[in-house]
């Protein structure tokens, strides 16, 4: 036990006391999300041993959410003519206002479909990305006692609520001035809470939890998705968004948790106080 300071009059001088740490403000921790997704792409560039695994996801997610945006747009007219006002029964203005959030939200909503679908079909070779890149930060893979069929009913259960999404974002974005910007923070949180259900499940938290886990980190969770959706119809980056997504969620879950990040691995840091340690006893 380290000795106290003592005075010139014998008397202790005790150490100041530590002031608790100021919590970042809301902003911070949505940009600290947001870097989590784009950690996620640099992680999978730097590591090529990754891209086996990140390959099939990339092609189904390009692939699919192409056809969404592509299906969104042909189906702009025939909701255009039956959802909106005809000419004349609105003001100018109002109906390009509704036309403009319709146009942006049939194709928003298209692309959450097509990514959905594509998460959907390649989830065990998502799972399995996880569960690497979990293995690459922190060692040893956190299991649950459920087991592997457990947290694939649980990620399955996250892919439905967040195909569930599409349509929510479509209806969402009819409401005039509100809803448009709604849509987009509930795309996000959508993004955000999928691409987190596999870390997560294997920590044995059920749906319930997981929400109560994003309502937690809400500025986390809404940077991580609102990147996620800005990558969605950005060129080039689309085509790592679906592994991106999963790696990046990954590390979220891993730097919230446990404060862990790449790469920050035990066994390293083992090694290190094991080395320093005789250096510290012979000085």
């Amino acid at each position: 036990m380290p000795e106290l300071p003592f005075q010139e009059d014998g008397t202790a001088v005790l150490p100041p006391a530590e002031l608790p740490r100021r919590r970042p403000g809301f902003v911070r921790r949505m940009g600290a999300g947001a870097w989590h997704l784009l950690s996620g792409v640099w992680f999978l560039l730097r590591r090529p041993s990754f891209w086996p695994l990140a390959a099939l996801p990339m092609l189904l997610a390009v692939v699919f959410i192409l056809s969404g945006i592509a299906l969104g747009a042909f189906a702009i007219p025939w909701l255009e003519t039956h959802l909106l006002p005809g000419r004349g029964k609105i003001a100018a203005g109002i109906g390009i206002l509704l036309s403009l959030a319709l146009y942006l939200g049939t194709l928003l909503a298209g692309a959450i479909a097509g990514l959905a679908v594509a998460m959907l079909i390649s989830a065990p070779i998502l799972e399995r990305l996880s569960r690497r890149v979990e293995a690459y930060v922190r060692v040893h893979v956190v299991e649950h006692e459920g087991g592997l069929k457990w947290e694939m009913a649980q990620a399955f259960r996250g892919a439905l609520y967040f195909l569930l999404a599409a349509p929510v974002v479509l209806l969402l974005s009819l409401i005039p001035l509100l809803g448009p910007p709604l849509g987009l923070l509930w795309g996000a949180h959508s993004v955000a809470f999928q691409q987190t259900d596999i870390p997560l499940a294997r920590r044995g938290m059920n749906f319930g939890q997981r929400r109560a886990w994003h309502r937690q980190y809400r500025p986390e969770s809404l940077g991580f998705g609102l990147v996620g959706l800005a990558f969605l119809f950005v060129p080039l980056a689309n085509f790592l968004v679906a592994p991106a997504l999963t790696v990046g969620g990954t590390l979220m879950v891993l730097e919230l948790e446990e404060d862990l990040v790449p790469p920050d691995r035990p066994e390293r840091r083992e090694r290190t106080r094991t080395a320093a340690a005789p250096e510290t006893t012979e000085s």
